[in-house]
């Protein structure tokens, strides 16, 4: 077993640090801080990062297959350019949201996107298809969190923070079908509240935990693994980086929004697992 560091890349202080997000042909790293609508990226190889962005809340964001970023706001989706240009593509998507939260692409370029519901029960998953057409795959959720697709391609997993339950479906790369929804694991409350996750080559769901200061490794048959423990309490999401994808970049939450704080919202990352993630995929909506 490869020996073990889990070491601070920036410290940016975010209130919601979220939605990590390794870019290939940079060798960076991105990633958000939701409530004060701030984009980041830190150089793999370096360390060298910014802060690139500063606009509305972001709730997830995606890379375009054109180079671009998809912005998944409060009830709107946005373009940013690679010169700043910020466009709104959509708005007013639905009526019940608070805003979006977690999103992820899939291989033919559409983009699953959860939201935080005005209410427990409200908030739900949308797929947003090709030609920006959205359709709703269901509610029933107060805040729908961490996705990711299974190695071979046929499985979708879903989280739901507010039941504290993760989810897997069937999915149909061919038509975007998420059926078949199953519960995978439900987390007891000692381990704090699912939120980001990540699944390896091996097919095991790497789920981080808010409020419980971990990330939880749990096999395709749903057995806990192993549990590897980080320097703060709310610990979001994480996404698999570096030129081989064997290094869990990790995103926390709990900071002051300033330059002034303790470690809370420190993006981290975490070498030595031993394992190697899978390649995330881009969007290509409307293009």
């Amino acid at each position: 077993m490869p020996m073990r560091a889990i070491e601070a890349v920036a410290n940016f202080h975010c209130v919601t640090g979220e939605n990590p997000l390794w870019r290939a042909a940079e060798g960076r790293i991105y990633w958000e801080d939701i409530e004060t609508g701030r984009l980041f990226r830190a150089a793999h190889s370096s360390g060298a990062h910014e802060c690139f962005f500063h606009g509305d809340r972001v709730g997830g964001f995606t890379f375009q297959a054109d180079g671009s970023l998809l912005l998944f706001e409060e009830n709107r989706i946005a373009r940013l350019d690679a010169d700043g240009v910020r466009r709104v593509l959509a708005d007013g998507i639905d009526p019940h949201m608070a805003r979006f939260n977690d999103v992820i692409a899939d291989p033919e370029g559409r983009v699953f996107a959860g939201t935080i519901g005005s209410s427990d029960e409200n908030g739900g998953l949308f797929c947003v298809e090709r030609d920006g057409s959205v359709r709703l795959l269901w509610r029933g959720t107060g805040c729908a969190n961490g996705m990711a697709f299974t190695p071979d391609g046929r499985g979708f997993y879903w989280t739901c923070s507010t039941t504290r339950r993760i989810f897997l479906a069937d999915y149909d790369r061919a038509t975007g079908a998420v059926t078949n929804r199953r519960l995978f694991y439900v987390a007891p409350e000692a381990e704090g509240i699912p939120d980001g996750m990540s699944v390896d080559t091996n097919g095991d769901v790497w789920t981080t935990r808010w409020d419980g200061q971990a990330i939880y490794r749990l096999s395709p048959r749903a057995e806990v693994i192993e549990r590897v423990e980080l320097p703060v309490a709310k610990v979001s999401s994480l996404a698999f980086g570096g030129s081989d994808l064997d290094v869990a970049y990790v995103t926390t939450a709990g900071g002051t929004g300033t330059h002034e704080g303790g470690p809370e919202g420190t993006l981290y990352r975490i070498t030595g697992l031993g394992v190697q993630g899978q390649p995330e995929h881009l969007s290509r909506i409307w293009l």
